[in-house]
């Protein structure tokens, strides 16, 4: 979930996150929890029960204070020749994470009330007789990221959505150890991660969005390339790449177009999409777009999503849309009730008829991916 989540549920409008135009993200296993979007919470020291979406707005960092005063010519200048002739790995199928043939991967953002991440699985691995494909975790921009996810399963993807921060702190390579720091944690962490890092930038909710930070789109692109090659010089060839835009882009303007955050196929190993019904949306009208403009050259992860309202009817339509969708590979659930700046449930079990829909779909032979 996002900043823009929370904004929407606050003010109504479609600037919100989730699905529709705001949200944020704060520490590790958290997402943001700020009035922009609403984004799941970061893996924090310790497993506490209440892993609860942290905000964007507390992954600011010293990238923040960094931009401003060190964005000067030399400093805000792209990386260095080696990091803009940087020869990308080959793009495939999902890179490290490779996307199943002709099935989907499910998975999950857990932070359930009363519950530490241990409980969550335990209850969903009861409800729905499998263990989750993908189990979803927030982390800090410069706070604590964790060395391990021992209740991740070895059968299971790590997928970590990690804060970004404003892009002059980035380019101007002050936070280049931070990089490398985090860099080396994914690495020894010695399984597939799928990283997502400043997603929904397209939105105006989180302070890595295109809107907050010039509306330059291509300085973006510079920051995500930036990454890449610092990860690449770690050895960080456990990580899968996922970008992940918001379904919908806030403002909605020519310079904001989602296209233009793009990095490229070579940069990308997985396209994300964010998207609920806050509105009454329909999976089509939330994931056709993007899965239209990239699913033929990559596949599709709904890296965040979930149902608000109508919850069983949505749920149908979701499987029944993915069944159509060959390009789609995975689906994380955002499957929380403790979102911090807004009431919205986001759990699939609150009723009966919601939680034997989604158990249907998950046990349908495309999510045995």
């Amino acid at each position: 979930m996002k900043r823009r989540q929370m904004l929407t549920l606050i003010a109504l409008t479609g600037a919100a996150g989730c699905g529709t135009t705001a949200a944020t993200t704060s520490s590790a296993g958290t997402p943001p929890s700020t009035v922009p979007p609403t984004t799941p919470p970061v893996a924090s020291p310790s497993s506490a029960a209440t892993a609860r979406l942290g905000s964007a707005t507390t992954a600011t960092s010293s990238a923040a204070a960094a931009g401003t005063a060190g964005a000067s010519a030399s400093a805000s200048a792209s990386p260095s020749a080696s990091a803009t002739t940087e020869a990308a790995r080959p793009s495939g199928r999902g890179g490290p994470v490779q996307a199943p043939a002709g099935k989907v991967m499910l998975g999950s953002y857990l932070a359930l009330g009363g519950k530490n991440l241990k409980q969550s699985l335990s209850l969903r691995r009861g409800q729905l007789d499998r263990e989750q494909r993908i189990v979803h975790r927030f982390y800090p921009w410069n706070g604590y990221v964790p060395t391990s996810e021992p209740q991740v399963a070895k059968s299971s993807t790590l997928m970590v959505s990690w804060h970004g921060a404003p892009y002059a702190g980035i380019l101007n390579g002050s936070s280049d150890a931070n990089i490398r720091s985090v860099a080396r944690k994914l690495k020894n962490m010695k399984r597939p991660v799928l990283l997502r890092w400043g997603w929904e930038m397209n939105g105006d909710w989180f302070e890595w969005g295109g809107p907050q930070n010039g509306q330059n789109p291509a300085n973006y692109v510079k920051v995500w390339k930036r990454l890449h090659r610092i990860f690449g010089e770690q050895g960080a060839d456990n990580v899968a790449w996922v970008w992940s835009p918001n379904w919908n882009s806030s403002p909605n303007t020519a310079a904001n177009k989602v296209q233009k955050y793009y990095p490229g196929d070579a940069y990308v190993d997985w396209v994300g999409i964010s998207g609920y019904n806050f509105f009454n949306e329909t999976p089509s009208t939330l994931f056709n777009p993007i899965t239209k403009l990239y699913g033929a050259r990559k596949p599709i992860i709904l890296s965040e999503t979930a149902a608000v309202k109508n919850k069983a009817t949505w749920i149908k339509q979701l499987h029944t849309w993915v069944e159509k969708t060959p390009a789609v590979g995975a689906v994380v659930w955002f499957d929380t009730d403790i979102q911090e700046g807004t009431d919205h449930n986001f759990r699939f079990d609150t009723d009966t008829s919601s939680l034997a829909a989604y158990r249907s779909m998950a046990r349908s032979p495309r999510f045995t991916g």
